[in-house]
């Protein structure tokens, strides 16, 4: 009797191998919230503390505790994090700051906000991290600093980075959105470079509503940061908050009350009550989550055309497998293309699997026309800056990314049943590819 792996493929007419009423609902759902978290936001609310910071300031401590850094500092989301993490780290009108281009816009668009411009590199088509080679050429007498992204909870080659951010004496922003609780060679990302924001927003593998943080170990960093968008915390009494002078620095207490950007980034605290219920839980819970990725990979060892996105240095991981993604190779599969595959892996039944991954930023019209001050000029080259606008073929890796990877489920619990059910559907269309060609 023929193995449902060798039975006809579903697209096909073949029977699916995970079942129409298959119920696998709990395996997926994300975060995981409890009457502990429910209580902690209840309380915020009935109290009308929603926009205090005394919860956001305990949430702060123990975060930077957990992350071994000597500040955290909450945000209103990730996208401000990264905006205040940039500003903090003298990005301006004129200047320059290198990121990766498959990304997600919120690792770079703030740059247009400051007036900088964006020279995008490469990425390496085995980790899909920025692609240490392509950094060095791209720096410049304005560029201000080197973002980095730990794509899918992958670190990025953190010790080739740093090399050239010293040499050159550039700032390194490490986005990790992607990533809480990764290690890279044993040390916790957003801990290696001089400053780490990150989004919390819902779909994180870090979730506690829309939210985010920053973490440093730089005392003027973090300053520049509150003074930049927490204008509660710079010495100017609110309604809200008592008298706190956390900015110490002449140059920017004398502004206090007033923020330096003109924004607001303050964390609501429902989102840092449930942070801190969610940091109690969060290294067990990736642990399980990390046991079931690794049980599925396992299980599609030696399987042609797909392999896992999983760091091979000792005591690197991925975290919390966020945006889990796998390496294609079309080669190995008589040239049967990415989309196509996956085509037929959620006609097995994997709803979560498909082509590529973030578009290529270098290529959006944003980064080519978009004249934000309206100044008659794009904001990539509207305060001086070189015109490092890239066309098509210029990244190439990035702009294959449709080609070399794809999406897989993202198991929050390790149920072997059901997670070999999932495998299966991969090793079916894999081991009868010459079915699709």
């Amino acid at each position: 009797m023929q193995s449902i792996i060798e039975q006809p493929l579903a697209i096909s007419g073949g029977s699916r191998v995970i079942p129409q009423d298959a119920n696998h609902k709990e395996l997926f759902h994300w975060p995981i919230v409890t009457q502990e978290d429910e209580q902690a936001v209840l309380e915020v609310l009935r109290a009308g503390n929603m926009s205090g910071t005394d919860i956001t300031k305990q949430f702060e401590a123990e975060f930077a505790e957990w992350m071994g850094t000597d500040y955290a500092l909450g945000y209103c989301n990730g996208t401000a994090a990264i905006l205040g993490a940039m500003w903090a780290c003298g990005v301006g009108a004129g200047d320059e700051i290198i990121c990766p281009s498959m990304t997600y816009w919120a690792s770079a668009a703030q740059a247009l906000q400051l007036g900088a411009a964006v020279n995008f590199a490469d990425i390496d088509p085995d980790t899909l991290c920025i692609d240490p080679n392509d950094i060095e050429h791209r720096i410049g007498p304005k560029t201000k600093a080197i973002v980095v992204v730990h794509h899918s909870g992958y670190p990025c080659d953190m010790d080739e980075i740093m090399a050239i951010a010293k040499k050159h004496n550039v700032k390194v922003i490490e986005d990790t959105s992607h990533a809480q609780g990764t290690l890279y060679k044993g040390r916790k990302v957003g801990t290696i470079g001089d400053i780490g924001p990150m989004s919390m927003m819902a779909g994180k593998s870090f979730a506690i509503g829309e939210a985010g943080m920053m973490v440093t170990n730089d005392r003027t960093l973090y300053e520049r940061c509150i003074a930049y968008g927490h204008y509660a915390r710079t010495g100017a009494p609110s309604k809200f908050n008592p008298v706190d002078k956390q900015v110490h620095d002449e140059s920017l207490s004398r502004f206090s009350g007033l923020p330096l950007g003109g924004v607001k980034h303050r964390m609501n605290q429902t989102c840092s009550a449930m942070g801190r219920v969610q940091l109690k839980y969060y290294p067990e819970r990736i642990a399980e989550i990390d046991k079931a990725m690794k049980r599925f990979w396992k299980l599609l060892e030696g399987v042609p055309g797909i392999r896992p996105h999983v760091p091979k240095d000792s005591g690197s991981t991925n975290g919390g497998w966020y945006y889990v993604r796998g390496l294609y190779n079309a080669d190995e599969l008589g040239g049967l293309s990415c989309e196509k595959f996956c085509e037929a892996v959620r006609a097995e039944g994997v709803e979560a699997c498909h082509h590529g991954a973030n578009a290529p930023l270098h290529l959006h019209p944003v980064f080519h026309e978009a004249d934000i001050f309206n100044q008659g000029q794009p904001t990539m080259v509207a305060f001086g800056q070189r015109d490092v606008r890239q066309g098509p073929g210029s990244l190439p890796v990035s702009e294959r990314i449709d080609e070399i990877t794809f999406c897989l489920p993202w198991f929050k619990h390790d149920r072997p049943e059901m997670i070999e059910q999932y495998a299966n559907a991969y090793r079916k269309v894999a081991m009868q590819a010459d079915q699709l060609r």
